[in-house]
């Protein structure tokens, strides 16, 4: 018999099969059974049962040893069992990037011991096992999954490959340590994937996913029964799983009962050895302080650290520290009061303290509720405290957070890789009613702690906030020794919300306490506007007069409250009120240039108008063709494994009365959710948003994966041609320069969130300018040195070119044509001026037709006008000529006269004037001819023997005669 072993047939049609005898080693031996009819097909034995082949009944298991009927489990990780492969791929689905698989060989799942661990980068790793089952089962698992960062999926192909198609395929991130998962397998071939990609694209490095104790039912008879594995045991028979042994236990490989540690070694929980116990130190050890007792005192006193695993008797060991001597209680925290036996009560509200007594509020002032813990006796009764193992991640029942007086700080933890958590939980918020009125500044409160970390290697303080029970998504994450600092954070939303840290002193996964001094201390925690909070000061607020006399009521909207009077005031135009200090005057805080107030003063907008005002001219814009959203897609990024992904940008520039109306969300863990109904999505509205997007063709899935919304822009700061504004700059080197002369509008913008490294939140500039050629809405660009439109990190600065950008069109853009006067018809045509830099506003005037007189008549005038011009001229010369004539023969004769004087010489006979004849007869001088004496001898007739004939008058004055 102990050479062969039975087996069954391959089921027939009838579902009946044969059991038949086989040997261990073929042909070894002969005379073997002769087959009998086995059971059917379908048979299956109860959970902690096997089925003895030689009588085909079912039997319980024997103690030390477990079954599940009809499955196998798989809970041990120091390798990968049998027939499990664990794949990885490149997410890229094109065979062009074939060199960057390469990257992705060694991203697989690995075993860890206890549990099988996912990859934690932006690599798909593949977890799968291939099962064929007899009847339809189950498949049930434990899962971690903390870090939504990660795409966790599960699901089964059939025998025609097609994958289950039930929503339960995408895994929810895990609240509290491990989580259950089972899913109904059908009867057939069954292929199980565990599927991982992480979008860590940026420098965080995500948590795995971590996976163990994967059962699965259904599979077929079981033959025989699994042992219990080394730490667990089975005391009784017919057991269906093994139970853990105990602390300070061990137990081998399938033993019915677990054996005691040595006095001078230790175990944990589920352990198959013990450890020799070191010797107590001073890291073994912490302080803690008692709660007042009835006298009002409290006392220091040393704790050891819990599980206790050092010796105090061996050599070299410290002892523990004994009790301090008892001191004065530290006061009550504001808004409490001490009771007589020292404890501390909240004040009943419409009254406040200071920590000592309540004091009611006086007239006309009503209590600012909320909670604020700065004195550390005892564990307030909303916080608590836990650990979570760094190893196998498991809540343990310990403190994490220990009260010391003026602070609170992180206890010893079983091994430094432990999480110390600590949790604040409050109901709801109590906002004032003006804020409850604005809808875009949504801050209902804000919590503000004061902590500070003191580490000697690579520990880290997780801030966490929960809503609604919802996961707690990590705010914010210090790295280091960090000096004393406060940090707050603003509450968008009126829900149930919790507040976690968490403190690793390492990550590194030996256990040990080796770094128990390195510590976070807490010294004060802070919420304001708390549902049911106690007040630690009253406020003033609106008197409301009534038949009581007068009580509290809120201002409208937009009003503040007269300190004096109780009365609300209006804030003046272009401010916006501080809603949560609305004191005076004084809490109406002017808008920025370019930028007016909403109706209830809650925020500075722009509606898309500006003005700009030269010596010259003034130039009105109108940028509304701009107040739509508009996407930008940065050049695309590749991480070290040759992911391809872009930062994703969304603008809302103006107007929309200052609604912001960009939009980016976070569906990394939402990919299963239809399009259209992202509700459970994280989401960010603001005026500039940024996100990672790793497109769908590259991702298989429906749509693109979109991870890490940062907004970019909370608030308008102001819009001007200046470079610089309330301390932010936009370099106008980051861009091409301006070529037409017309400066760019800059839009400054500031974000809420503040960022270890960007103390003073992020700021947004977005220059806009002119270019004629870029029809609305234009186009965006990235700065070229910048290619993810920032440079630090912190500010962000865009250029939208549009034609939309350009000044409105004025009188000053367009000139006229006059045409020439056409049949008594003259024409006025404007133009614009070239190139044209303007757009909307005016139209160009149309063209104007005046009535004109003809050319021809014009020219006929002229011709006569000129030619009377030219004779009245000509007579003119003449006569002035003539008249010089005269004057210069009188001249010439005065001066011969005067020379006859002086020789005496005789009179001329006949060529001088004789008395009595007239001084103006016609002389003819032949030597020099007048004009008109030219033209006389021209046209007078010669005599016929050409000479000419001219006419003389005798001295006597007798009749002519010619000579």
């Amino acid at each position: 018999q102990s050479e062969y072993h039975y087996e069954y047939t391959a089921c027939d049609s009838t579902g009946s099969r044969w059991r038949v005898a086989v040997p261990h080693t073929p042909g070894l031996c002969t005379s073997l059974p002769d087959p009998v009819k086995g059971t059917e097909c379908s048979f299956s034995c109860n959970a902690g049962e096997f089925l003895d082949m030689k009588d085909q009944s079912c039997k319980p298991c024997a103690e030390g040893r477990y079954s599940l009927g009809t499955g196998i489990r798989f809970d041990e990780w120091d390798e990968l069992p049998h027939g499990f492969a664990s794949l990885s791929a490149n997410m890229e689905l094109d065979d062009s990037t074939s060199e960057s698989t390469e990257n992705c060989t060694s991203s697989k799942w690995v075993p860890r011991g206890d549990y099988i661990a996912s990859n934690t980068d932006e690599c798909t790793a593949t977890l799968m096992y291939a099962v064929n089952l007899k009847q339809s089962g189950t498949v049930n698992f434990e899962y971690y999954y903390p870090d939504s960062s990660i795409i966790f999926e599960f699901f089964v192909q059939n025998d025609q490959c097609q994958p289950n198609v039930d929503d339960s395929r995408w895994m929810k991130t895990t609240e509290k340590g491990w989580e259950f998962h089972s899913v109904e397998l059908n009867r057939g071939n069954n292929v199980l994937y565990w599927r991982t990609t992480a979008f860590s694209v940026w420098s965080k490095v995500s948590k795995p996913v971590l996976v163990r104790n994967i059962a699965i039912t259904g599979v077929a008879y079981t033959s025989e029964c699994f042992p219990c594995k080394p730490g667990t045991y089975a005391a009784k028979q017919g057991s269906s799983f093994c139970k853990l042994c105990p602390a300070n236990t061990y137990s081998n490989k399938g033993e019915t009962s677990c054996h005691q540690c040595d006095p001078d070694k230790y175990s944990e929980k589920g352990s198959s050895s013990c450890k020799v116990r070191p010797a107590c130190t001073d890291k073994d050890y912490f302080y803690t302080h008692t709660a007042c007792d009835a006298n009002g005192e409290t006392q220091l006193m040393y704790k050891w650290a819990m599980p206790k695993i050092c010796g105090e008797d061996l050599e070299g060991a410290v002892k523990l520290p004994a009790s301090g001597v008892k001191t004065r209680c530290p006061p009550c925290n504001p808004g409490f009061f001490k009771t007589n036996n020292s404890t501390c009560e909240p004040c009943p509200y419409g009254s406040y303290s200071n920590g000592s007594d309540c004091t009611h509020c006086p007239a006309g002032t009503e209590p600012a509720v909320g909670f604020e813990y700065k004195w550390w006796n005892t564990l307030p009764t909303n916080m608590e405290t836990t650990v979570l193992s760094g190893i196998n991640f498991e809540y343990k029942g310990m403190t994490g957070w220990e009260v010391a007086g003026d602070h609170i700080y992180t206890a010893v933890g079983a091994s430094d890789n432990d999480f110390m958590i600590l949790t604040l939980v409050v109901p709801g918020f109590r906002p004032p009613q003006s804020v409850m009125a604005d809808t875009e500044n949504k801050e209902v409160a804000r919590i503000t702690f004061v902590f500070e970390t003191i580490c000697s290697v690579n520990c880290e303080l997780y801030f966490m906030v929960g809503v609604n029970s919802r996961t707690n998504t990590p705010v914010e994450t210090w790295k280091g020794s960090k000096g004393k600092q406060s940090y707050t954070y603003i509450v968008e939303e009126n829900a149930t919300m919790s507040f976690t840290w968490a403190f690793q002193r390492t990550t590194f996964r030996e256990a040990g306490r080796k770094y128990t001094n390195d510590v976070a201390k807490i010294y004060s925690i802070n919420v304001t506007n708390v549902l049911d909070g106690v007040a630690s000061y009253c406020r003033p607020c609106a008197l409301e007069a009534s038949d009581m006399g007068s009580s509290c009521t809120s201002c409208p909207a937009g009003y503040y409250i007269d300190r004096d009077s109780g009365t609300c005031h209006s804030c003046p135009p272009n401010t916006i009120l501080r809603a949560h200090q609305p004191y005076g005057i004084q809490a109406c805080v002017p808008c920025g240039t370019g930028t007016k107030n909403n109706k209830i003063h809650s925020l500075c907008y722009n509606d898309c108008a500006f003005t700009r005002n030269t010596p010259a001219r003034t130039f009105n814009y109108n940028f509304s063709a701009l107040s739509n959203t508009v996407t930008l897609t940065g050049g695309s990024s590749f991480t070290s494994k040759g992911l391809k992904y872009f930062h994703h940008f969304t603008f809302s520039l103006c107007g929309n009365e200052g609604k912001k109306m960009s939009v980016c969300t976070d569906n990394v863990t939402d990919l299963r959710i239809p399009e259209g109904e992202s509700g459970f999505s994280k989401s960010i509205v603001s005026y500039v948003c940024q996100a990672v997007i790793i497109p769908s063709e590259v991702t298989g899935y429906k749509a693109g994966v979109s991870s890490q919304p940062v907004s970019l822009a909370d608030r308008l700061i102001g819009v001007t041609t200046d470079m610089t504004l309330d301390g932010i700059t936009s370099p106008a080197e980051l861009f091409h320069p301006e070529s037409l002369g017309i400066p760019d509008v800059i839009f400054f913008y500031r974000s809420n969130d503040v960022t270890q490294s960007c103390s003073s939140g992020r700021s947004t500039t977005i220059r806009v300018r002119c270019s004629p050629q870029k029809a609305a809405p234009g186009s965006l660009l990235l700065p070229s040195m910048c290619s993810d439109g920032t440079c630090d990190g912190c500010n962000f600065h865009f250029l939208w070119e549009s034609v939309a950008a350009c000044p409105l069109c004025s009188e000053a853009d367009y000139h006229a044509i006059v045409s020439s006067c056409v049949a008594g018809i003259q024409k006025t045509t404007y133009v614009w001026r070239e190139p044209k830099l303007c757009s909307g506003g005016i139209s160009l005037p149309e063209q104007r037709v005046t009535i004109c007189k003809t050319i021809d008549f014009w020219l006929k005038v002229g011709i006569s006008a000129g030619t009377c011009t030219a004779i009245l001229l000509t007579v003119l010369t003449c006569y002035f000529w003539k008249k010089n004539q005269k004057l210069e023969y009188k001249y010439s004769k005065l001066v011969m006269n005067a020379t006859l004087k002086d020789c005496d010489l005789p009179a001329a006979d006949s060529c001088a004037i004789m008395e009595g004849e007239d001084v103006e007869d016609d002389l003819i001088f032949t030597s020099k001819k007048s004009l008109f004496g030219k033209i006389k001898s021209f046209t007078s007739k010669r005599t016929p023997d050409g000479f000419d004939s001219v006419p003389l008058k005798t001295s006597s004055g007798g009749p002519d005669m010619d000579l």
